[in-house]
């Protein structure tokens, strides 16, 4: 039988977890398990949560409760007892549960024959290469800055500014929607020519991610609209609207474009320590099986910073062996040129380097910011200390003097 093993951290005094895991388990199934009649329990015997394991960690105390220390609870639940879609294993495994006190789901194990009514990806990071035709280093991405209340005419300067500085991907700002000084459907036809043009002029290529937004029942429609102009990307506020939303987009062959997830409204349910769901998985994992070709995500090291081991963890959820495509790593939020041997140590070459203001904030513009980007990450390639490259490349020189 299929099973989904669902692992959970709770904080209480050491010896009580077994039966805590065992309640949780009955609680989100069968409901109750001694007091049934044995007839009943054999009938009910297929619907019925196991308790895996239970890990207590005596030297790790709760914070604020001295008395409490930490555990780990794995509970496998039989596939059974729920749709194979993301809702249904979502609730089945923390609807309830999460409101229940100090409770933080941590991961899901998805066996194959689950797991295959998942895609993940359509392009993947193998996809995303191929479009762009560069396999042998991270790419660069870069972001729209401050075109709320600006015209066509200012994005698409920006965009071309961005583009001549040799950036591979240019995203919308996720908080630029539908509006009439830049709408969505002309925002794809201008960033379009506007990239044909710079690609005629340098040889480069660079996509273009709009962001698609309005109400849940119009996406697909307007996803397929963007298509038909020739769009190159969509970005999406997958947090907001649920995965479920991204994986129907994702496999919708009228609309075949790849999908950048972005992680604004995922901290409201995973940046606490004691509820919620871990980073990981929410970024990570779900986001890669619900179809994201790219995951955003904020940097170990930047302005918005993520707890380290769990900023690794997640880029490796993104890109380990399984069953789907690897879905490209986006660590983001006050990246500078100085951080990309930290990204290219800590993330690989199979990793996308994105900036805003570190593209933008360049002396030299937007153009110049880009190309910093392009010549650390020669550098770092090739073994080469970003001090000295800077000697060689002004514009990698300039950065580093501007932000370390």
């Amino acid at each position: 039988m299929s099973r989904l093993t669902a692992t959970y951290q709770l904080f209480g005094q050491a010896g009580s977890f077994g039966k805590k895991a065992e309640g949780i388990a009955l609680g989100l199934t069968v409901g109750s398990w001694t007091d049934l009649p044995l007839l009943e329990q054999e009938q009910l015997k297929q619907h019925k949560g196991t308790v895996v394991s239970v890990t207590e960690f005596a030297d790790i105390s709760h914070p604020l409760k001295s008395e409490q220390i930490r555990a780990e609870v794995k509970i496998s639940y039989p596939s059974v007892n729920f749709s194979p879609d993301l809702p249904a294993i979502l609730t089945t495994v923390f609807g309830k549960l999460s409101l229940d006190g100090e409770v933080k789901l941590l991961d899901l194990e998805f066996d194959d024959e689950l797991l295959s009514h998942f895609p993940g990806p359509r392009f993947g990071i193998e996809g995303i290469r191929d479009k762009l035709g560069v396999i042998d280093r991270p790419l660069v991405m870069s972001i729209f800055k401050g075109v709320i209340g600006r015209d066509l005419d200012y994005l698409a300067d920006q965009l071309r500014q961005q583009a001549l500085g040799g950036v591979d991907l240019v995203k919308d700002d996720e908080i630029l929607f539908e509006n009439p000084l830049t709408p969505f459907e002309s925002r794809i036809t201008t960033g379009k020519e506007v990239l044909r043009q710079v690609y005629e002029e340098t040889g480069h290529r660079t996509l273009y991610a709009a962001n698609l937004s309005g109400r849940t029942s119009e996406l697909r429609d307007k996803a397929r609209k963007a298509r038909e102009l020739g769009a190159d990307a969509l970005l999406f506020n997958v947090h907001a609207y649920g995965f479920d939303v991204l994986q129907e987009l994702a496999e919708d062959d009228s609309i075949a474009l790849p999908l950048m997830a972005h992680p604004a409204f995922s901290g409201a349910f995973t940046s606490s320590p004691f509820y919620g769901v871990a980073t990981p998985l929410a970024l990570g994992k779900l986001t890669r099986y619900a179809g994201a070709d790219f995951s955003l995500f904020p940097s170990p090291y930047g302005s918005v910073a993520l707890e380290k081991s769990a900023a690794l963890t997640l880029g490796e959820e993104l890109t380990k062996a399984s069953g789907v495509k690897r879905t490209f790593p986006v660590p983001s939020a006050g990246i500078h040129p100085g951080l990309v041997p930290l990204l290219i140590n800590d993330y690989g070459t199979e990793s996308i380097i994105n900036a805003g203001g570190g593209v933008h904030g360049h002396p030299a513009g937007a153009a110049g910011g880009g190309l910093a980007f392009r010549q650390a990450v020669d550098a770092v390639l090739n073994g080469i200390d970003l001090a000295e490259a800077g000697e060689q490349h002004a514009e990698l020189k300039t950065a580093l003097e501007l932000w370390g």
